[in-house]
């Protein structure tokens, strides 16, 4: 078994979809950065590669690589997740957490974690997707960027149950 934790954040700005864990979120602002800005896939991807021994995310996916432009972050996964199978491996669970003050994520966070299951290619109960917010504190809090942090295990097909 092999365990790796990921973490990302990214500054809300005007103009922008909102996706979380693939999931479009409506809110008049949405993450900047290289790619869809997507940190709930972000982080998944960071622990499965930690998971992995594989480095970070910037290693894979540079931000400097004009062809990644706009990358979405679901390719970004399913792209880790191909390691994962490569290696051998399977992902035994992921715990993840969007840390927000706004938008309210409750009311997306299964659709969330099925997403993420679809993308790992696991059944919806080894993925759990979880929110909360800093009380206001922080640039978080003040609603400048969201931030999301997971931990990932990955085992054998025979140590986690198969698929």
């Amino acid at each position: 078994m092999r365990i790796g934790q990921g973490i990302d954040a990214h500054r809300l700005a005007p103009g922008r979809p909102l996706r979380l864990g693939g999931v479009e979120i409506p809110y008049p602002r949405g993450l900047e950065g290289h790619s869809d800005g997507d940190v709930l896939l972000h982080a998944v991807a960071s622990a499965l590669l930690g998971a992995l021994g594989a480095g970070d995310l910037g290693r894979h996916f540079p931000s400097s690589d004009p062809a990644l432009a706009g990358i979405s972050s679901r390719r970004i996964v399913g792209e880790v997740a191909a390691r994962v199978r490569a290696a051998g491996l399977t992902v035994a669970n992921v715990d993840a957490t969007v840390i927000a003050q706004e938008p309210r994520l409750a009311p997306h966070l299964d659709a969330m974690r099925a997403s993420l299951a679809d993308l790992l290619g696991v059944g919806e109960e080894r993925v759990n997707v979880k929110a909360t917010s800093t009380d206001g504190l922080g640039a978080i809090g003040r609603g400048e960027g969201i931030a999301a942090q997971a931990v990932a295990l990955l085992a054998s097909p025979a140590e986690s149950g198969g698929r």
